[in-house]
């Protein structure tokens, strides 16, 4: 297998897990511990697979073909770590990143995190676990807002453990369920819609608040 086949085959995860399984064994955890650790940690990779990797890893430990715990800690420890290397780069290159042109940042991406955490704070680490490209932002924006270590930790660790164990826990439960198999992507995208659901309806109710203020 070439190097381009590999990188299909992780860009497109939730078809391919079960042939990466068969070919590396055990050492597809050391891949899916990448995967989550660039996508959180490194914003030029905010396109790789995150809910769905959880959700069909959760699935293929159902089948008895990964071990749940181990999964569970290993990607957990990932999101972790990520997130800290992210709010690390965020800290080093401080407000520089919104006037120098990075190219390996997404600056339209970065707006609209940046709006997105000034609107909802420090709770926007644990929300953005559940929103893709948000979620490889939100870290970064908040070491260059000058975010607490120690705050943002309780918010990262609480994000990470929320992520990774219902998404993976969910995928255990229905992830070989037919329906649910072939309809992955669209059921992902509703449990990103309904991880949003309480934002929208707390910005909609601080907004009828100013309104009736006036």
């Amino acid at each position: 297998m070439d190097l381009m086949q590999f990188i299909d085959m992780i860009l497109h995860v939730d078809k391919t897990l079960g042939t990466l399984l068969a070919q590396y064994g055990t050492y597809v955890y050391i891949v899916l511990f990448a995967i989550v650790f660039s996508e959180t940690g490194l914003v030029l990779f905010f396109f790789l697979p995150g809910d769905t990797l959880l959700f069909i890893a959760g699935a293929f430990c159902a089948t008895g073909q990964m071990h749940f715990p181990l999964l569970m800690a290993l990607l957990i420890t990932a999101a972790v770590t990520g997130n800290t290397l992210n709010y690390a780069i965020g800290r080093a290159i401080g407000h520089r990143v919104f006037t120098h042109d990075y190219r390996w940042i997404n600056k339209s991406a970065l707006r609209r995190t940046h709006d997105f955490f000034e609107k909802h704070g420090g709770k926007t680490i644990i929300v953005a676990r559940f929103v893709p490209v948000v979620r490889s932002f939100a870290p970064l924006v908040a070491g260059v807002s000058d975010m607490t270590l120690a705050r943002f930790q309780l918010f990262n660790v609480t994000g990470a453990v929320l992520w990774v164990a219902s998404l993976v826990t969910a995928g255990y439960l229905f992830g070989n369920v037919p329906i649910v198999k072939e309809h992955l992507t669209e059921i992902v995208l509703v449990g990103i819609s309904a991880a949003m659901v309480p934002l929208a309806i707390g910005g909609l109710y601080k907004f009828g608040r100013r309104m009736l203020g006036r």
